[in-house]
């Protein structure tokens, strides 16, 4: 993969020591390093746009989206803000339902791992889901495909080194864990760099690096720009496509 060392920032911060924001009251501030929005399409059809945001932060980054979702018969708006350390540590994920409904979901650090407060839409009660997950997990939740971006910013970070202001790179295969709060349920993944690949995009051919992405039931392929920016997704077995604008 050709150096770029741009996008490069963000991805080697991931593999720093950690830093920690004790005290910090702002993190919502930093330097923008990803930013735009992916289109999903099934059966060749739009049903959902992502409009994100991935900002850089000296102590902890942050990872915000907006989700709408129209396929026609059913309407639906929901947001979420992952905040992670410098070495990709948990410091807290939340997601809100906008519409139909309020439910809101909270995941944070608790000793040594992961607790998830549910907050349902009203007559219902909150309730608290432990999970026996370090903070090294990733979040990887429905529908965000930003975290799919960031999840491969991870995986280029464990296998890139920085050296004379060169990015040396050995890309094999690698295994994370990842929990899905809207699923309330963790699982491990593999990420696994292919290589180059030409394909199509909008009529116009394109050399794109290629990243599967498997896990229980997840078979996904991701394909990144030379800036590591996520460009496409294709899900075979859903007839799912997704397509950053």
């Amino acid at each position: 993969m050709r150096n770029s060392l741009l996008m490069m920032g963000i991805v080697m911060a991931l593999a720093a020591p950690r830093i920690s924001s004790a005290g910090s009251k702002n993190v919502n501030t930093g330097q923008t390093v990803d930013s735009g929005s992916f289109h999903v399409y099934v059966n060749g059809r739009r049903i959902a746009t992502e409009t994100f945001r991935i900002l850089q932060g000296a102590q902890t980054s942050t990872a915000t989206s907006e989700l709408k979702v129209d396929d026609g018969a059913n309407q639906a708006s929901q947001t979420s803000e992952l905040q992670f350390y410098a070495n990709g540590d948990l410091r807290r994920y939340q997601w809100r339902e906008l519409s139909p409904g309020k439910d809101r979901t909270v995941v944070e650090p608790s000793e040594q791992f992961l607790i998830e407060h549910l907050v349902p839409t009203l007559p219902q009660k909150p309730q608290d889901v432990p999970f026996m997950l370090p903070v090294s997990t990733a979040i990887l939740d429905d529908y965000f495909f930003a975290h799919r971006e960031l999840l491969a910013w991870r995986f280029l970070a464990q296998n890139c080194r920085s050296s004379s202001g060169q990015v040396e790179c050995k890309l094999g295969k690698s295994e994370f864990g990842t929990l899905i709060p809207r699923q309330h349920t963790s699982m491990v993944v593999s990420v696994e760099f292919t290589g180059k690949e030409k394909i199509k995009l909008r009529g116009a051919e394109r050399e794109l690096n290629r990243v599967n992405l498997r896990g229980d039931g997840v078979d996904w392929a991701l394909w990144l720009d030379d800036q590591y920016k996520l460009v496409r997704i294709l899900i075979a077995a859903e007839n799912t496509e997704v397509l950053r604008e």
